[in-house]
Formats: structure tokens, sequence, C-alpha cells
């Protein structure tokens, strides 16, 4: 039978998929495998190379059906599931807004605590600065790493380090306990957190988070991991960049580095610094400018902390953001290495 005579509803989830990708083409469909799983790619290689016809009705519905899947989760993103279930009704009416929400939620799981993400960091902090450090953690846990590094630089220091260290313990949430805190937060959510246990939080996840906070907050936190918790405290170190770790990268990288960082940002960043640190900077500087940047951090006189590690912190987001984008690798320990 071909696939153009059966109903979509009987496709299989990878039917459905391979189909789509048919209907994409060869170009978009690989940037798309780039994203998948090695599993997932030979489930879908196989199925398109079993899948002899498509008609172009099947065709058209299947990308209806994912482009409506799509538009949910955008709709869920700017205002939570009401708010998309309200808009999908309006634009597919009551039965099939049902149907998409349905199926969104349980295939790819809507986020608990996602109308937490359109709060203001400082009404949230308001609204959860007294409550246990374990529930703190988790709400953190969900949050995206920038939205919840505001919250944890604004929280009392004594709070600080035991909230990283229950986000970095976390592992698994009994979908109860997420739903007992999010109906005191939120009420409508509560029905979407399903029975599987959610994996949440983590040593990356609270990486994420101290990768963004300000140097100030990032400095007492490990620190006192340090001292409460030091097997933790260098997991976490091992997958971060902090400034001194410069020292890390080689000349080629510290060159590439500097083209994007501003001088007089510099300047006040190597003040704070030690010698081994600032002359790994200047010897990958023209002689001209390292004079002037000499010159600069003579002539500024004493300098505040917290600009020192306004500035520092800055560098480091211009690492951070080079690797991101793959302009340049950092070697860390722990089975990162390079091999050549």
């Amino acid at each position: 039978m071909a696939r153009g005579q059966e109903q979509v509803e009987e496709l299989s989830g990878t039917a459905k998929a391979a189909t789509l990708l048919i209907s994409l083409g060869p170009e978009k469909s690989a940037k798309i495998f780039k994203h998948l799983k090695e599993e997932e790619i030979e489930q879908l290689t196989l199925e398109i190379a079993n899948t002899r016809s498509i008609s172009p009705q099947m065709k058209e519905d299947v990308l209806n059906e994912f482009y409506q899947v799509c538009l949910a989760q955008q709709y869920i993103a700017e205002g939570g599931i009401g708010y998309a279930k309200e808009l999908l009704e309006k634009a597919l009416g009551s039965e099939e807004a049902e149907q998409v929400i349905k199926r969104l939620t349980s295939s790819l799981q809507v986020r608990p605590f996602e109308f937490v993400r359109k709060t203001d960091p400082s009404q949230l902090l308001n609204f959860i600065q007294d409550e246990h450090p374990q529930t703190i953690a988790l709400i953190l846990s969900y949050l995206p790493s920038a939205q919840a590094s505001m919250v944890v630089s604004a929280l009392p220091a004594e709070k600080q380090a035991d909230v990283a260290k229950r986000i970095a313990k976390m592992d698994r949430t009994s979908p109860d306990v997420i739903k007992e805190v999010e109906n005191i937060l939120e009420r409508k959510l509560s029905s979407l957190v399903t029975q599987d246990y959610t994996i949440v939080g983590g040593v990356d996840a609270i990486v994420d988070i101290l990768n963004t906070v300000d140097r100030g907050t990032e400095k007492h936190i490990m620190e006192t991991l340090e001292i409460d918790e030091p097997e933790l405290a260098d997991e976490i170190r091992r997958k971060m960049f902090v400034f001194e770790d410069i020292l890390s990268l080689d000349d080629k990288t510290i060159q590439r580095v500097l083209r994007d960082v501003d001088n007089n940002e510099l300047s006040i960043a190597l003040k704070g610094t030690n010698e081994e640190v600032q002359n790994a900077i200047f010897s990958n500087l023209s002689k001209r400018l390292a004079e002037m940047i000499k010159e600069d951090m003579e002539y500024m006189g004493p300098v505040r902390m917290k600009d020192v590690e306004e500035a520092q912190q800055k560098i480091v987001g211009v690492i951070r953001k080079l690797e991101d984008t793959g302009e340049i690798i950092i070697s860390r320990g722990g089975g990162d290495e390079l091999v050549v």
C-alpha cells in the first residue's frame, strides 16, 4: 500500500519524521541530521530507505502537523500552555487544538516552571528568597542560566553557596515534589508534569549559572565549596573558565581573543591579576600596544576591585563566546584533551 493511502494518524512517529525529511529535501535534512543521535539517524535512514512513495496529500498533511506543533511550542514559550491553547483554538478549533497540545506534551514534554521564565528576576527573588534552599535550587535548575544567575547573585551571601551546592548535587526529582512546588508558584502547570522522573540540575547546570554570575558571587561560592565540598568544587572548576585560566591557552588562541577585547577593559582587568597572567597577555601583543597598556595601568591609579572583576568577566565572556562558535578550543581536564 502506498503511503499516500494511509491516514497521517496511522503513521508512527518515525514514519512521520521520515516523510518530513523527504519533503524538506536533502540539504535541509542533512542539517537536521547533525542534531540527532546516531541511533535516531539509523532509524530514520532505514525508514527513508523503505519508503517507496508519498502522495502530495500525505506530504502536505505531515508538513501541516509539523507546523502546528512548532507553532504550539512557540506559543508555549511566549505565554505558557493556556496561552498556546487559546490561540490554537482560534486558529484550528477546539478539538484539533486539544490534539496538538496533547501530542506536544506527550512527545516533547513541556518543562515545568515555564511560566517563571517570563518573570522578572527581581520579582522572582522576592517571591522565593525566603523559601528553603532546596526549593530555590529546584526552581533555578529549570530556568535559563542568565535568569538564574541574577537570582543567585542577589541571594544573601550565606545562601548562595548552599543553593549552588544543592543545584550541583541535584539528580532526579520526583514529579510529586515538582507538582507541590509548582502549585505554590502556578497551579496551571502542575498537570503537565509526567510521571517519569525528571532529570534536572547537576554539575553542568551550576557551571552554566556560575559562568554567568558576577565574579564576586562566583568567587564566594567557589571558596565556600572548596571548604565544604572540595571534590565537588574541583569538578565544577574543571568545567569552568575563569580569567586566570588564560594561562592555559596557547599563544595563537590568546591572540585571537585579544582581537575582540577592548584595550581599556584589558588595562583594568590586568590591574587585579598576577605578573604571570600579565606576561602571558603582553607577550601576545605588539611591543607598542603592550607598552601603551602598561602606561594606562600605571596612570589610571587605584581601581575598584568591582571594576576589575567586571572587566575580567567581560574578557572571559569573549573567550566563552569564541569557544561556543568553535573559533577557539579550550582543553580542559577530565576527558577534553585534544588528540593530534
